[in-house]
């Protein structure tokens, strides 16, 4: 028996990523695949269709009928989508489910068996497969040289014989996968930095990356599987006071801060943002989902007012693709080894008494088989 395979060309404006390289081509026809890529999938990525086809995939344009075994994608697909694929098929790939319910509604529907790697358990089995965890690192770096490119001053501390420039302070809201990478980054460029987030194990990890850690004593909040839980109401309101002197202070803010299945907490109000310093940088990465930052936009940067002149508010949209090539490298690896496990010996076997496959699957056999997704999306309509 042979699992055919299809990559799917992203179709997202501004998306450049692509779930396959040459190299993970080879490892899935070494696991008795076939694989069809569609033409041009990789090009944002810097990837040929030679490149493909050197590595023994086949280029089939996007418009040719999908056959069925298994579709890797980046994106998650959309309703009208997932109705033209063919019942049985196997998905893999992001899916924020509780914010797309009809996506989900459509895979059940149309006998979807659809797996969402941003649902994996966060296990240690299952580290080669986060891609919350791969594409999260790349954008912690690309946060920070978004910062430092419309900051008008230097990063770090130097001191010459005209006088000494003291070194950016920045802060970073959240210390997840992204957060910690931003701590990182912006350590190694020279500034100052001290972040806070509302996780217990927090604290140890931002200093582990050079950050000082800022303890708001509020408790800490977490969902388990090392995710943050949203505030309560009055906890929220008393976390955004508390922050307001070090945003003040600060000469860069960066906010990654997320809670699974919701929108994005509000970190930084209007008020807060015009307390800042004249030339200060705020960049936040959650502008896709709701905005730690009232008013950041996805993919606008733009100038706020304040008292002597004006800040810069930066909305991350499509942040991971403009880091491509790179991007589609670790996101192809971690597809290829999700797929592992449901791939054995040419035959797709879906083993749901393994954890990694049962906590990521959202639909199987015409049914919502996660009970929080299925929660989520009762009564919705494909």
């Amino acid at each position: 028996m042979t699992i055919h395979v299809r990559v799917r060309a992203e179709r997202s404006p501004g998306e450049k990523r692509v779930a396959a390289t040459p190299d993970s081509v080879k490892k899935l026809i070494a696991a008795g695949a076939t694989v069809d890529i569609e033409a041009g999938a990789g090009a944002g990525s810097l990837i040929t269709d030679a490149a493909y086809e050197a590595a023994g995939a086949r280029i089939v344009q996007p418009d040719e009928p999908i056959e069925g075994g298994v579709l890797f994608h980046v994106r998650p697909l959309t309703a009208a989508e997932i109705a033209t694929l063919p019942a049985g098929i196997v998905t893999i790939g992001t899916l924020d489910p509780f914010q797309n319910a009809a996506a989900v509604a459509a895979a059940r529907d149309a006998g979807v068996t659809s797996f969402a790697l941003d649902l994996l358990p966060r296990i240690s089995r299952a580290q080669s497969m986060d891609v919350l965890s791969s594409q999260a690192l790349l954008a912690g770096y690309r946060l920070v040289t978004l910062a430092a490119d419309a900051f008008g001053r230097m990063f770090g501390m130097t001191m010459t014989a005209a006088g000494t420039l003291a070194p950016a302070r920045v802060l970073v809201l959240g210390a997840g996968v992204a957060g910690l990478q931003a701590i990182a980054t912006a350590k190694r460029l020279g500034g100052v930095v001290s972040a806070n987030d509302v996780r217990a194990a927090s604290a140890d990890e931002v200093r582990s990356v050079g950050g000082t850690f800022i303890d708001l004593d509020l408790g800490t909040a977490e969902a388990g599987g090392g995710y943050a839980k949203e505030l309560a109401e009055d906890r929220a309101r008393r976390q955004q006071e508390l922050l307001a002197p070090h945003i003040a202070a600060s000469d860069i803010v960066i906010t990654t801060a997320a809670v699974p299945g919701r929108a994005a907490p509000r970190l930084v109000t209007t008020e807060m943002v015009a307390a800042m310093k004249p030339g200060s940088v705020l960049v936040d990465l959650a502008a896709e989902s709701g905005g730690n930052i009232e008013g950041s936009v996805p993919g606008e940067r733009r100038a706020v007012v304040v008292t002597g002149g004006v800040v810069t508010l930066i909305g991350a949209r499509d942040i991971q693709s403009d880091l491509a090539p790179d991007a589609s490298k670790l996101y192809a690896m971690n597809c290829v080894n999700f797929a592992a496990l449901i791939m054995k010996e040419g035959a797709l076997v879906l083993d749901f008494d393994d954890e990694l496959v049962s906590g990521s699957v959202v639909t199987h056999d015409g049914a919502v088989v996660n009970e929080r997704v299925a929660a989520a999306v009762e009564g919705v309509p494909a």
